[in-house]
């Protein structure tokens, strides 16, 4: 009985002690801040896009809340101006003005309560990309970027990159259910073998060449697929884009990447503060995220055909099985649209059996789309 009451004495103890605890809630997470965010740069050569969009707490789970109704617009030094249009909600865009008379520019925005200017700045030519190049190893396939600039003028880059791939179905139908019943599939039939799958990552490439006589730039590793990749298993393109940024950009991206990427652990390096090049003009204490920058881009595409990588690389697994069901069960099993037909069984002259699998092993418009991008 003693014993039984030691028991009872302890877990009493311990809700007593869960009782007393209070969540730790930092002033950062709970203060309702609502500091303007700006994302893009100006595009000497090509459509300018700016997104403005607000903070949010920590706490927040939802998308961050576009700034929307601002005028935006890009001015030069020397009072030459353009303006950008909200194209949809927080985004604002301008194509093809001539910056050829701008010395430097900056962006200026207005705001319902504010109005809001970044530093002006000096409008850079990004050199060409050399070539966008691949290699492999056991475990995957690793891209790289070269460039250089002959003038030795620009020293830190950026990069950017969208991927594309072709995504076929684990099985090839050569039927479809169509009116109540299974037929061949035609030309005419919808594609669902062969689809296309995208990404656009939001990693930060950042590459310089400082400490080289040559402003050049050597195989910069972009990203790196493992063989197993869905990725791999038909063919694989990416359009590698290219930035020239100033000193000062660079530190700024350069913040924003160690800022992103190495927290986590207890022993990860504190965030650094991220100073920006956009102010408030009314209060310069108000805190602004972002900076803007001006330059042309530079564009390159690759394409990766299975043809060309190890033999050994096989497509990955899959839990998809084929089923048999009689030509009469037909209409039952495939109505729903939950099974596909796949193929006929053919005895003495005489189709007696379909061989079905489920919609995401036959149909590839689960995982992406079947319209072929127009640069394929």
């Amino acid at each position: 009985m003693q014993h039984h009451s030691k028991h009872i004495f302890w877990f009493l103890l311990l809700l007593l002690m869960g009782a007393c605890e209070e969540p730790y809630m930092p002033r950062e997470i709970v203060m309702p801040n609502r500091y303007l965010v700006v994302t893009g740069f100006i595009n000497s050569g090509a459509t300018t896009t700016i997104r403005l969009s607000r903070t949010q707490n920590l706490s927040d789970e939802s998308a961050p809340d576009p700034e929307t109704g601002a005028n935006v617009w890009v001015e030069g030094e020397g009072g030459e101006r353009f303006n950008l249009e909200e194209t949809s909600p927080g985004s604002y865009v301008h194509s093809g003005y001539d910056m050829s008379s701008f010395g430097r520019c900056r962006l200026r925005i207005r705001t319902a309560g504010s109005d809001y200017a970044s530093e002006f700045v000096t409008i850079k030519r990004t050199p060409p990309i050399d070539s966008v190049s691949w290699k492999t190893d056991e475990g995957g396939l690793n891209i790289y970027v070269n460039t250089h600039d002959p003038q030795n003028q620009t020293r830190y880059y950026r990069w950017e990159y969208d991927e594309a791939w072709e995504y076929l179905s684990v099985f090839y139908a050569e039927l479809e259910f169509v009116d109540g019943a299974v037929r061949p599939r035609t030309p005419e039939s919808e594609e669902i073998y062969r689809c296309y799958q995208f990404n656009t990552p939001s990693v930060i490439k950042l590459g310089n060449s400082i400490k080289l006589s040559e402003d050049r730039i050597s195989e910069a590793q972009l990203l790196r697929i493992p063989a197993i990749s869905n990725k791999l298993m038909s063919r694989y393109s990416i359009l590698v884009k290219q930035y020239a940024l100033t000193k000062e950009e660079f530190e700024y991206w350069d913040i924003l990447k160690r800022n992103t990427e190495s927290m986590g652990t207890l022993f990860d390096p504190l965030p650094a503060q991220l100073s920006g090049n956009i102010a408030n003009l009314s209060d310069p204490t108000e805190i602004v995220i972002g900076y803007i920058g001006a330059y042309s881009v530079e564009e390159k595409r690759l394409f990766i055909n299975k043809a060309a990588l190890p033999g050994r690389w096989r497509r990955p697994s899959s839990s998809c099985l084929l089923d048999t069901i009689g030509v009469s069960e037909a209409p039952f099993y495939l109505e729903h649209g939950l099974y596909y037909p796949v193929a006929e069984l053919v005895e003495v002259d005489k189709v007696t059996e379909y061989t079905i699998s489920t919609r995401s092993c036959v149909d590839c418009r689960q995982y992406g789309t079947n319209v072929k991008p127009s640069y394929w």
